[in-house]
Formats: C-alpha cells, structure tokens, sequence
C-alpha cells in the first residue's frame, strides 16, 4: 500500500465547513433603497438591505445576526453579506454610491475584512469611493478599534457614514474624530421634530453644525408629506425614506421613474414654501413700517408708550425699550401684554438702567444706524422665552439712541419665520 498523500487534497477549515452548512439554511436577496440630493434632484445611492428567508419563512436581520453571533459566525456572515451586495449592485449601470452596514464585530477586527471587502470591490468593477461604509458609533464599547476601522478604511479608499446619529449615547467627540463623509441622522429625530417645536429647531440646529463641521447630512426615514417638508427645510444633504423609496431589487429602469417621484415631492414642498415666503414677506414689511413709524415718533419725542401701541399690536411682538449710546436702558418696557413671569420673584425682569452693550442687537445699529438689524434667536432674560431683537439708530436732540422691539419668533408662523439680518 502506497503511504503518498495526494497534494491537491488540502485540509479544509472545520470553522469554513461549519458556516458553510450554516449559510446551507438560508437564502439571500439583496434589496436597495433609493437616497436623494435634492440639491441635484436626483438619485446619488442606494443603501443595500438584506432580505432572508429560511424554508419559506422570511427571517429578520438581527434574529439572522443573533443566530450567526451564537453559532460564531457573525464576521463571515457580514463579509458574505457584503459581497454579496457588491456582485448584485455590479449590475447598476448608474454612477452612484452603494451603502453598506458594517457589523460591530467587522469593525473591532478589520484586518482581514477590509482587505477582502477591497478584492470583492475590485472583482465587482466597483471602486473603494463608490462604496460608503455605515458605522455606528455606539455599537461597540471599543472605540479605538472603532477609529482604527475608520482610519483603515480611508485609507483602502472607502467613504464612512456615521449611522442612526442622535439615537443612544451618541457623541459628538467621537463624530468628529470619526471625520465622517456623511452622517446619518436617527429617524427619532425628525419624528419629534414633526411633533415639537422645540425638538424642530434642535434638528435644524444639528444639521447646521454638523455640515459646518465638514460632514454631509443624510436624513432618513421620511415616510410623510408633512416629514419631507420639514427635512427639505432643515437643508439636509441627503435623503431617505418609504415616501421616496422602498427598498427593492435593482432593475436597470429603476433611476428615471425613482427621481421623477423624487422631483413631484420637490415641486409640492416648493409650492408650499412659496406661499410661506409670500406670507412672511408681507409681515416683515408691516414690521418694517411700524418700526420706522415709532422711530420718527421718538425723534419728535412723542410719549413712548403711545408711539408703540401699533407696533406692539402685531403677533408675536411682545416688548420695546430704548437704549443710550453706552448700551444703557432708559427706562422700563413698554409691553403688549401682562409679561409671563414668577409674579412673587423675578430679578431679571426690572432692567432700567441694565446695560446691553454686549448684545449684537446694540453693537449693530452702532455701527450701521440706516438698517434695522434682527438679531439670532437667542433666550431674553425677561420672561426666559426665545426671542428676536429688531433694533435701529436713531438721533435724538444730537443725542444717539437705539430703538429696540423683542418679538417671539415662535409665536407667528408655527415658528417658521427666517428673520433676514435686515429688514
């Protein structure tokens, strides 16, 4: 008997066999969900989303990845998944970028999976930029392997997403260290958005900072008319959702019919938005009128409350008062109505003589008294209630005064209204 082993005979990985029957169970549908720039009007990537079924029975992705994380399989299955993604997206012929979601486990040993993530893109004619990785900052209690990912992956030449920002202990220490391409803002956000007015600004604000802090902005899970608008109006970069697109198979007519439904929510959000801006400019003039019409009482020296009573008579003005040249208040306000405040303590409220230099509403009309200046919104000591200041120049018997109106922004227009740096 011959003691020669056959050298084409290799040894197989009992670990490779194991997922290979465990994969044996299941069958893998990868389905694409559409994301838009609305700047462009038109479809820039599609996010790939796996579909699972196991005899005939659909299958979750977590109860998927619970089952793969139990049989220690959870790496192999994310670099399937992946590659499984990438050879079906091949196919699109578009120019877009293609989302993958990257499992915690993939992100704490990135070695191997990088490299192979690399090989599949390039066998899929897919170049590393086209394809942006989602990763999720709170998902892993290691973060530094969590930036030695992200810094590898730049360097293989992917693209980063940070995903479902805002939900959990998300941190904006670890986003900007992350320096991410794109980041993906939670759908908790927009829907308390769309229910509170106070959440409404804190998503408009975080979109602001975010995209001054160099990252692009993706909203998603728009599924209402009513969210649409509010996302088109917060700027957003990006966006995603059911009422644009559900995820689906990708066929090579998907494109043209995805953004013209993509461009008739652009065309409502726009005929809505100009009535607003038809609205808001008529208030803004009657604004501008009183103001100047108090002004030339003032400069005349007609009793301050009877100059304002027409002014403070329009919504959401609540108070005028009256600055010397140094910032200093002459005089109490003059209110449209009983202040909201602590009737038994309130020390903020008496603030003649209280000296305002410091304001930008102040330093303005300082330096350019032709203009009536809006300030940012900001919180008035007062009445501790978000407020715009308007404020102008005035001459005064040779003397330089400032003529300023506190008007709460939130109670005209739903809180709405963009106040110009003039008006």
């Amino acid at each position: 008997m011959s003691n020669v082993v056959s050298l084409n005979k290799q040894p197989q990985d009992p670990q490779a066999i194991e997922f290979d029957a465990f994969l044996a169970r299941y069958q893998f549908t990868s389905a694409f969900q559409p994301i838009f720039s609305p700047s462009h009007r038109r479809l820039v990537g599609f996010e790939a989303l796996i579909r699972v079924q196991s005899n005939d029975h659909p299958i979750t992705p977590p109860a998927l990845f619970k089952q793969a994380l139990e049989a220690g399989h959870t790496e192999r299955l994310d670099r399937h998944l992946l590659s499984h993604h990438l050879n079906t997206f091949a196919a699109q012929p578009e120019p877009t970028w293609l989302f993958l979601n990257i499992s915690p486990d993939t992100c704490v040993h990135p070695d191997d999976s990088l490299d192979q993530l690399s090989s599949d893109c390039k066998a899929s004619g897919l170049s590393p930029s086209q394809v942006v990785l989602e990763v999720v900052e709170t998902a892993t209690s290691d973060k530094q392997a969590l930036l030695r990912f992200v810094k590898q992956a730049k360097q293989y030449g992917f693209q980063i997403a940070i995903d479902d920002f805002g939900m959990g202990d998300s941190n904006f220490e670890r986003m900007w260290q992350l320096e991410p391409l794109i980041v993906k803002l939670d759908r908790s956000l927009l829907v308390n958005a769309v229910q509170h007015r106070r959440a409404r600004l804190l998503l408009e604000s975080l979109v602001k900072m975010i995209r001054e802090s160099g990252s692009l902005v993706l909203l998603e899970g728009i599924e209402t008319e009513t969210e649409a608008r509010l996302a088109l109006s917060t700027e957003a970069d990006l966006l995603q959702g059911f009422l644009f697109g559900r995820p689906a198979a990708l066929e090579s007519t998907v494109t043209e019919p995805s953004e013209k439904a993509f461009d008739t929510h652009l065309e409502l959000f726009w005929r809505h938005s100009q009535k607003d801006v038809v609205a808001h400019e008529g208030y803004l003039r009657l604004l501008r009128y009183e103001i100047m019409e108090a002004s030339h009482g003032i400069i005349r020296r007609q009793g301050f409350a009877e100059i304002c009573r027409s002014l403070l008579a329009i919504d959401g003005v609540q108070r005028c008062f009256l600055l010397n040249g140094q910032g200093i208040q002459q005089g109490g306000f003059t209110c449209a109505r009983p202040e909201h405040r602590d009737t038994t303590f309130n020390p903020l409220y008496l603030s003649s003589g209280a000296c305002w230099q410091h304001r930008e509403y102040f330093r303005n009309a300082l330096e350019r008294p032709q203009d009536i200046h809006a300030s940012r919104p900001y919180v008035a000591l007062p009445d501790a209630v978000r407020t715009v200041t308007l404020s102008c120049g005035l001459r005064v018997d040779d003397q330089y005064r400032v003529f300023c109106v506190d008007l709460h922004p939130d109670a005209v227009f739903d809180g709405n209204l963009s106040f110009p740096d003039t008006l």
